[in-house]
């Protein structure tokens, strides 16, 4: 049954009004009031100020508005484009370029220095002259006003510095539209409604560097899913086999999320059937393996799994370099082994390892390289087979991993081989110093896997600050990440050393070597490196050092945004 409705007596006065036709919708929307002061309008409980660009710089990019357009404060910003006459424009240039060749010309025969300014002056004038008169370019009148909103007339004060500081930087100069803050608020307003007039002579490529339309979306109609964009809340969706090579590298502090991301971003990749290989020096990444039925193969003095360094690729398409290529990164190896060795070692280390080829049977003609290759052992022989002062210091250094604390782990021939989807190498249970030489030997045991058959696969190198350090170690990872995509494979290098791993030269170069590149919070010491070799801006910065768990910047090729990881709980569950 209907029950009697009391209409309140405000609502009877406006439906009396409307009925009448005395309020109209402007009415409606209204302000309560507008309150104008010299330097700012208040309508309602919302505060407004209006700048006008005044000065530009000589120089501009391609969206050069860019810090201005993404500033992380809401922003009402106006640009006004008004075509001239290019006759009244050449008229005025004519008398313009009269003026300073005058002036010019007076203080050479006054014996005075040219002011450099009104040279420069001229010189543009005479080539914006040249390109008018030729019909090549066009000449507009051009306003830029920006209205600064805020809750409170501190904030207001506050924004306002920031705006200042920001155009500041592109080289901008803004001014406040003193007396005029009710004229600028309707410049501003989507309604083509000029009253400041404080315009900007500009020819066609000058206008078109200030087009204030960039997108930084990363959505992608194939690929997996990394996270949000931040800027404008869409999905980043991305192959990174799509771009000029697979490799990502991924910087951060402890504890900012690098971790989770990976895993994430492996989960995903199996599920789009890539392979997925992980070294992994502290053993974060074996509860995953185990959840998704992966191998986790485990090195250390007393486990199952073994590598030979000097085995050879000796099935499929045999390559006629391939003992030549073996001994130079034997070489490398032998470096992060022993350590530092002069040129005379260094040649003495060459005799002696093709000598344990050789002796094995092995040639450089390609139908012996099925034979069974030597071991590290075979080659501490060698040198106390030779009998010289030198070759026994060498062998010395050996000795550890032959005959001493670490023997066993890699003097014995590969009794695995790479076949589960998900493989994760297990270091953690190395000492320290045996890690990265683990992490060289693995990385070379893939590398000759990978060369059998080519499929998509990503290998990811955790910690990679352990082969970084070492000059050698470093070359190395730096040039399998140059050769990875000649075999469909893509490097995926995580470090939260930053500063350390950005100081040096391979460190640099294998972040150049890497289409996809990952920053994520980052601590004082380390954001300014980032912000040198990654030509930040301040407001990256700050979102670096203030960003949360999981957040950071996403960097695919000419394009970065930033972004925040999801993942759902079913996928939190399987990595946690």
């Amino acid at each position: 049954m209907a029950q009697n409705q009391t209409i309140p007596p405000e609502a009877q006065n406006v439906a009396k009004v409307l009925s009448q036709g005395t309020v109209t919708i402007k009415d409606l929307i209204a302000p309560s009031f507008i309150e104008a002061d010299f330097t700012h309008l208040k309508i309602d409980e919302k505060y407004y100020r209006t700048m006008y660009v005044v000065g530009y710089p000589r120089y501009v990019s391609a969206n050069w508005l860019y810090s201005l357009i993404t500033f992380d404060h809401p922003l009402y910003i106006s640009m006004y484009v008004y075509p001239t006459e290019s006759k009244s424009v050449l008229d005025e240039l004519r008398r313009k370029i009269a003026e300073m060749e005058a002036t010019i010309e007076a203080e050479i025969k006054a014996g005075k220095v040219v002011d450099p300014t009104v040279q420069v002056a001229l010189d543009d004038a005479l080539s914006l002259q040249a390109e008018l008169a030729k019909g090549s370019e066009r000449f507009f009148q051009f306003g830029l006003y920006i209205t600064i909103p805020a809750d409170t007339k501190e904030e207001l004060e506050t924004i306002t510095k920031e705006v200042d500081s920001a155009l500041s930087s592109i080289l901008v100069v803004a001014k406040q539209a003193i007396l005029e803050m009710e004229e600028g608020f309707k410049s501003t307003l989507p309604m083509f409604y000029d009253k400041l007039a404080v315009w900007r002579n500009m020819d066609t490529t000058s206008l078109a560097t200030t087009f204030p339309f960039a997108t930084a979306s990363l959505t992608r109609n194939e690929g997996i899913l990394y996270g949000i964009n931040q800027h404008d809340g869409s999905l980043i969706i991305f192959d990174r086999f799509t771009l000029e090579n697979a490799n990502s590298v991924i910087l951060g502090k402890s504890g900012g999320g690098k971790s989770f991301f990976v895993k994430m971003e492996a989960l995903r990749l199996l599920m789009m059937d890539i392979d997925v290989i992980i070294i992994d020096p502290e053993n974060e990444y074996k509860k995953l393996s185990d959840n998704m039925g992966g191998e986790f193969v485990v090195f250390s003095t007393t486990s199952q799994y073994k590598i030979n360094p000097f085995e050879l690729l000796n099935d499929g398409a045999i390559e006629p370099d391939e003992l030549s290529n073996k001994i130079l990164d034997l070489h490398s190896l032998m470096k992060v082994i022993m350590g530092d060795i002069t040129p005379a070692q260094d040649a003495l280390l060459d005799r002696a390892l093709v000598l344990t080829y050789r002796e094995k049977g092995i040639t450089q003609d390609p139908a012996t390289f099925r034979s069974q290759p030597p071991l590290l052992e075979d080659l501490y022989k060698v040198f106390m087979g030779m009998e010289t002062p030198e070759a026994k210091e060498m062998a010395g250094r050996l000795e550890k991993f032959v005959m001493g604390s670490a023997a066993g782990i890699f003097n014995q021939n590969s009794n695995f081989d790479i076949k589960n989807h998900f493989t994760v190498f297990g270091i953690r249970d190395l000492e320290e110093n045996l890690r990265p030489v683990a992490m060289y030997i693995v990385l070379d045991y893939i590398w000759n896997r990978v060369r059998r058959n080519k499929k998509k696969r990503v290998l990811i190198v955790d910690e990679a600050w352990y082969l970084i350090k070492n000059k050698d170690s470093g070359a190395y990872l730096h040039n399998f990440a140059k050769r990875a995509r000649k075999y469909m494979l893509g490097l995926t290098t995580i470090t939260q050393d930053v500063e350390d791993f950005l100081a040096t030269d391979e460190g640099k170069a294998i972040v150049t070597n890497s289409s996809l590149q990952i920053i994520l919070k980052q601590s004082t010491a380390a954001v300014d490196k980032i912000t040198d070799t990654f030509y930040l801006t301040g407001g990256e910065k700050h979102f670096l050092l203030s960003a949360g768990v999981g957040e950071g910047l996403f960097f695919a090729g000419q394009s970065h945004v930033g972004f925040r990881g999801i993942a759902s709980d079913e996928e939190k569950s399987i990595i946690e």
